[in-house]
């Protein structure tokens, strides 16, 4: 890891408009947290911090991947979400206080925006959009935590794969026009996302390709029938 000597002001305050939850700030509100923010590189695989460490600040990102991870009760470890530039993350522990209740890591090179909790907890006790944009991103979180564990516990894997690839294709087709959609997941990380194995996926996997759903080539996975998805999604 290593901390950035300050960037121009611009480039902080260009971050945290394109940021949700600070888009609202005014314009003085806006550089006065950036004038406190500092930047953090990471190299790709590098942790960020580790689940049950102390959690002072949040941070958003300028560039690159962060993923989160959780471990389950089988002592697997799920993949929570990959994050990439435009998003924060961190804004748990910020707001508590108190340990960091998932782990990040730098899943490419990453440059961080790091934000500190008295600073964030300062501007959100003065600017009430703000604290409800915050609010909007924990309940968006936590509801996507909740259907996540709901579909482990409750679904066969071929619906928890298939709710997996779904919501991965509309988050790809929102990045990018192109289709069909091309998804860059190898299969372990398929299996930790759903709290698998990988083996079971590449069985899902191969069948699905036998069908026309999906196609398995030079790295991609190609979602070529998202109706066809959706039907074993909801079985």
């Amino acid at each position: 890891m290593t901390i950035v000597e300050p960037k121009p002001g611009p480039d902080k305050i260009r971050l945290l408009r394109d940021c949700l939850i600070f888009r609202s700030l005014d314009e003085a509100a806006r550089q006065e947290l950036a004038a406190r923010a500092y930047f953090k590189r990471y190299a790709a695989k590098e942790p960020i911090f580790q689940m049950g460490s102390p959690g002072q600040s949040m941070m958003a990102i300028a560039a690159g991947v962060v993923r989160i991870t959780a471990p389950m009760e089988s002592g697997r470890e799920i993949i929570l979400a990959d994050l990439p530039a435009g998003e924060v993350f961190g804004e748990v522990a910020m707001l508590d206080g108190k340990e960091r209740s998932a782990a990040a890591t730098a899943l490419t090179n990453c440059e961080l925006l790091v934000l500190e909790r008295r600073d964030v907890v300062a501007l959100i006790r003065h600017d009430a959009d703000a604290a409800l944009r915050l609010l909007e991103l924990l309940c968006a979180r936590l509801r996507r935590s909740e259907e996540r564990m709901t579909e482990i516990a409750f679904l066969e894997v071929p619906a928890r794969l298939a709710r997996t690839l779904i919501r991965a294709a509309a988050d790809a087709a929102e990045r990018s026009r192109v289709q069909p959609v091309k998804l860059s997941l190898a299969q372990g990380e398929l299996a930790r996302m759903i709290g698998s194995s990988r083996e079971n996926v590449n069985r899902c996997l191969k069948e699905w390709q036998r069908h026309g759903l999906i196609d398995l080539k030079d790295g991609w996975l190609i979602v070529l029938d998202p109706q066809g998805l959706e039907a074993h999604a909801n079985r």
